[in-house]
């Protein structure tokens, strides 16, 4: 089984998938657009372009989405809420490079830092309104630092 998370845009899914198929060393698989769609869907014209199904193959892990027209998704226009996509990695580098690569023209809610549960943590909204969580699985024999 695998779970995957899906992201809804409006009209900025290929962008954002192209940005993360760059940031996280991944694959877009699937770029539908509406306009592709079976003949004699209703599509609006100015939606022909947008995306219907994207996939993006990172590793055996996923990410799927899709523009989502307004009168399909009413509350597209308001903050993501209720979730993160969250990225683990052993390495502090990776987690890191990551980090810096997918806030940037975001907004920062916690910086990536040590905390008490990780050598590196940190969360973000990226530029296309999605929250983020990077965290480095700490390593056997890790400890938090003492205060």
């Amino acid at each position: 089984m695998q779970i995957v998370t899906s992201l809804s845009f409006k009209g900025q899914c290929r962008e954002a998938f192209d940005f993360y198929a760059a940031a996280l060393s991944g694959e877009i698989t699937a770029a539908h657009p509406y306009g592709d769609g079976p003949p004699g869907m209703p599509v609006n014209p100015e939606y022909k372009n947008w995306l219907m199904h994207c996939w993006l193959k990172v590793g055996d892990q996923a990410l799927m989405g899709a523009d989502i027209p307004p009168e399909f998704g009413p509350n597209i226009d308001k903050p993501k809420n209720g979730f993160d996509v969250t990225l683990h990695t052993e390495s502090m580098d990776e987690a890191r490079r990551w980090f810096d690569t997918l806030s940037k023209g975001g907004q920062v809610i916690m910086p990536f830092a040590e905390t008490f549960w990780s050598p590196g943590y940190g969360n973000f909204i990226d530029k296309f309104g999605i929250p983020w969580m990077v965290n480095v699985v700490p390593p056997a024999g890790w400890s938090p630092p003492k205060p």
